[in-house]
């Protein structure tokens, strides 16, 4: 039997990562769990930040769960930080799957196209994105290495004060709204 594959979208809004896991989807069989998707069901035009972390958080569990039951799975939440990246590379390993990292970028005049065009074609998938938040969330954004994308780069330990990976995932994916 070959060992399942994590499939992670990588990339700011509007670059792709939705349209490529879907492909992804299609082609290696794979659970698609796409964050925005989840939010829109649950919180309509809202979209809290509070539940972001935790609609993902759930979704990674039930992800990894696929994987341990030998399911490819693409992640598609964008995954601005390296912290994420490593927390999924180690649970994917931990869980014996392996992991395909896939990253979107575009000049910024054709991301904004694609968002405006998104928000008036399909609205109900999608929220309004300010050249403000864009901003500020490319200044957070981790740009991930050749290294980390072709997996040679090790993992590395987690962040100051975590003792593991799965400690870390636990803090950044709370389990619940507190």
């Amino acid at each position: 039997m070959q060992r399942p594959t994590l499939f992670l979208t990588i990339g700011l809004p509007g670059t792709g990562k939705t349209a490529a896991a879907r492909l992804i989807e299609a082609e290696h069989n794979a659970l698609r769990l796409t964050k925005d998707e989840w939010m829109k069901a649950l919180f309509g035009p809202e979209n809290p930040p509070s539940a972001s972390d935790v609609v993902e958080g759930h979704l990674i569990r039930l992800g990894m769960r696929a994987l341990e039951l030998g399911t490819n799975v693409v992640l598609d939440f964008g995954l601005w930080s390296r912290d994420e990246r490593s927390a999924l590379r180690q649970a994917a390993a931990d869980v014996g799957a392996s992991v395909v990292m896939r990253y979107f970028e575009l000049a910024s005049d054709e991301q904004r196209k694609r968002l405006d065009q998104r928000l008036a074609e399909a609205p109900h998938v999608t929220w309004p994105i300010s050249d403000e938040e864009l901003a500020e969330w490319a200044a957070k954004f981790d740009i991930p290495t050749a290294a980390e994308l072709d997996g040679s780069e090790p993992i590395g330990q987690p962040p100051d004060g975590f003792a593991s990976w799965d400690e870390w995932s636990r803090h950044r994916w709370p389990p619940s709204v507190y």
